[in-house]
């Protein structure tokens, strides 16, 4: 699924963040920025050791919930790894949202400063962090179209779903964006 917002566009696709060949893949990192499971693990993988020895050299205080970090990419199909910290899902009154778009926001700040034409989001958080994946649908493609209204040049935006569910979700509400 393609949607045009002015200069921009939003891509949805099912499938595996670890393989995308585009300017930057977002990474669900920990705190820790030390590696785990899931997406964090799938890109890990794929990009090497030399992607952690960078992320502890360069922070070893680690990255807070709501920001992110850049590293090479190691072997990953990228030119850049943006690590971006989500909230833990603790029933919505931990300013879980507002995090969330905080670090959408701070990727899409990192694509522009590092002239990336594309990025790679994962459905960030709403793995073993459990946020809902409506809520973050609505909070993650909220702020990347609030993000595109401030664009003077394009980028292109795409959100890499892992299984149908997670696609189904922000599809839903990337139509409900059109008919708005």
């Amino acid at each position: 699924m393609k949607v045009q917002f002015g200069i921009s566009r939003v891509e949805l696709v099912q499938g595996d963040i670890s393989q995308q060949q585009i300017d930057a893949i977002v990474n669900a990192a920990n705190p820790e920025l030390s590696g785990g499971g899931g997406v964090d693990g799938a890109i890990h993988r794929v990009a090497g050791p030399s992607v952690l020895e960078e992320t502890r050299a360069r922070y070893p205080l680690g990255c807070p919930a709501g920001d992110a970090v850049v590293s090479a990419p190691g072997m990953a199909k990228a030119k850049f790894l943006f690590h971006a910290v989500g909230p833990v899902w603790r029933g919505g009154q931990q300013r879980e949202a507002e995090l969330l778009r905080s670090c959408v926001r701070r990727c899409l700040e990192l694509a522009v400063k590092y002239n990336c034409e594309g990025i790679a989001f994962p459905a960030i958080s709403t793995g073993a962090y459990r946020f809902p994946v409506d809520l973050a649908a609505e909070s993650s493609l909220g702020e990347v179209r609030t993000f595109f209204a401030g664009l003077t040049t394009p980028l292109m935006v795409r959100f890499v779903l892992f299984d149908a569910g997670t696609y189904g979700a922000f599809a839903r509400v990337l139509e409900s964006f059109v008919n708005r």
